[in-house]
This record gives structure tokens, C-alpha cells and sequence, in this order.
């Protein structure tokens, strides 16, 4: 009788993860907004390019690091393949230094950074 109680028990278990499994619930939901990679990578190129624009004409560094988050926000739609994902993780590196560099109000030597995220980005649009 105690076999047969952690048996069904166990089974139980199993059954109720498998039906409820988040990847089972993993589309997207009503409030959030999914993009197809390519076009994700094309607003992450877009706010990145912003945020080149605005830290040459000199603005604050607070806005340079909105758009920066912006562009790694949309990054998260970029889901392809795990080649992908990893050229998205480089890109991000540089988008870091260059969210750091706005954080601190460093606008010097921001657009290499921002520039080399750009480059990365269109190199991944051809491996999708």
C-alpha cells in the first residue's frame, strides 16, 4: 500500500508539471508585443543609430542610455538559432560599455562602441 501510494503520488507530480510547464504557456501573452528576429534586429539598429545621433549633437547622457536600453530591450526578441544568439550576446557587450559610458556622462568614445553594436548587428542579419 505505501508503494502504491508513492507511485501514484510521483506520477501525480509528473502529470502536473507536464501540463503545466511554461513551455508549454510560452507564447506571447496579450500585454506583451513579440517581433520576428530580423525586425527586432532592425529597431535595435534604429535606437542604436539614435543614440548615435544624440550623442553627437551633444544630449544628455541620460537620454544616450534610454535609447541604449531601449535597443537591448528589443534584443530580447532575437531568438533564432544559438549562432545568433551568441553574435547578439557580442553586440550587447558593446551596448553595455556604451550604456556605461552614458550613465557616467561619457560621451567621448561612445560612438566606437555604439558604431562596433551596429557593425555586429547587420553581420547577424545575413546568419538568420
Amino acid at each position: 500500500m505505501k508503494m502504491l501510494k508513492t507511485i501514484v503520488l510521483s506520477s501525480l507530480v509528473a502529470l502536473s508539471m507536464g501540463a503545466f510547464s511554461t513551455a508549454a504557456m510560452a507564447e506571447a501573452s496579450e500585454g506583451r508585443i513579440s517581433y520576428a528576429p530580423a525586425d527586432a534586429i532592425d529597431m535595435m539598429i534604429g535606437e542604436l543609430k539614435k543614440a548615435k545621433l544624440a550623442a553627437y549633437e551633444g544630449k544628455s547622457g541620460d537620454e544616450v542610455y534610454k535609447l541604449c536600453k531601449q535597443a537591448m530591450d528589443y534584443g530580447k526578441d532575437v531568438n533564432a538559432n544559438d549562432v545568433v544568439d551568441r553574435e547578439r550576446s557580442r553586440a550587447n557587450e558593446h551596448i553595455k560599455k556604451a550604456r556605461g559610458m552614458a550613465k557616467k556622462n561619457e560621451m567621448k568614445g561612445i560612438e566606437e562602441h555604439l558604431n562596433a553594436a551596429i557593425k555586429k548587428l547587420e553581420e547577424m542579419k545575413g546568419l538568420i
